[in-house]
């Protein structure tokens, strides 16, 4: 796959771009950008992202791409990486704005990431050319892209004075809306996305929240018929809240045995995904 330069100039350039005050003179372009008539939702959030964010941001990245919306986020760890996942998983389409050249993937740990957002028609994106590292002011410098690329961004945790808030304020400044997911209020995590609900960007409860609030009609997503009535326990403490093994054991009364066997058949199957270290979450 060759990578495309596109000049501010080019007609090809996206016009959404051009709403920045500070548009970059070109970017690079991995890959398959949205079209005009694509629906863009940026999912954002801190790299210290805990089990439940980890969780929320997987399942609304997986139900927008279902949805037929472009997932965007920055490929980092945490919050955008699992955004990033739950798109790819979904076979729905994801962009990834990077804070370097697309001659690396930062971080390593992502490459195959990366390899997957390609293969369903995803893109990746940079301002920088060849051989620029990813230093701390250029993540700043990115964030203003994926602000402009977005219709609407979603934050789903954020300290209280989070990377991700300087993303808000870009996506604010353009006139893009902002949504945020609600938090514990006893986490530090969740008092930057708390704050925001508390000024006003719309709580987002579910991804028909988003949907809704593109312009669309929210349709119920049908589930994956059970094949036993433990898988349908599973799904149903999924559903509740439950993410552990431990929980799911000791919540389902299943043995530690008979949790293996089952989890692992819903997995192969597509209807959990692993998170690791113990975490499972619904696809």
């Amino acid at each position: 796959m060759q990578i495309s330069k596109i000049d501010l100039n080019q007609a090809s350039f996206p016009d959404s771009l051009r709403d920045l005050h500070n548009p970059p003179k070109s970017i690079n372009v991995l890959g398959e950008l949205p079209s005009k008539d694509d629906k863009v939702v940026a999912i954002i959030g801190t790299r210290k992202s805990t089990n439940y964010g980890r969780r929320v941001a997987y399942q609304l990245g997986s139900e927008l791409a279902k949805a037929g919306v472009v997932v965007a986020s920055g490929l980092a760890v945490g919050i955008d990486g699992m955004a990033h996942e739950g798109a790819v998983d979904a076979g729905g389409r994801t962009i990834a704005v990077l804070a370097h050249g697309l001659d690396r993937i930062y971080p390593a740990q992502h490459r195959s990431l990366a390899t997957a957002i390609l293969r369903t028609r995803g893109a990746l994106v940079s301002e920088y050319g060849f051989k620029t590292i990813p230093l701390p002011f250029r993540f700043v410098e990115r964030n203003r892209i994926l602000a402009a690329l977005c219709d609407i961004i979603v934050v789903v945790e954020s300290a209280a004075q989070g990377g991700a808030l300087l993303t808000v304020n870009e996506a604010t400044n353009l006139g893009r809306q902002v949504m945020a997911v609600p938090g514990n209020i006893t986490s530090e995590v969740s008092a930057g996305t708390n704050n925001l609900i508390r000024k006003g960007a719309a709580a987002v409860v579910s991804s028909a929240d988003i949907i809704t609030a593109l312009g669309y009609i929210a349709h119920e997503a049908v589930p994956v018929p059970a094949r036993s009535p433990d898988e349908a326990k599973l799904i149903q403490l999924l559903g509740s809240g439950a993410s552990t093994s431990q929980d799911l054991i000791e919540r389902s009364g299943l043995s530690a045995a008979q949790f293996a066997n089952i989890i692992s058949l819903m997995e192969i199957t597509g209807k959990v995904r692993n998170l690791g270290a113990g975490q499972w979450v619904r696809r």
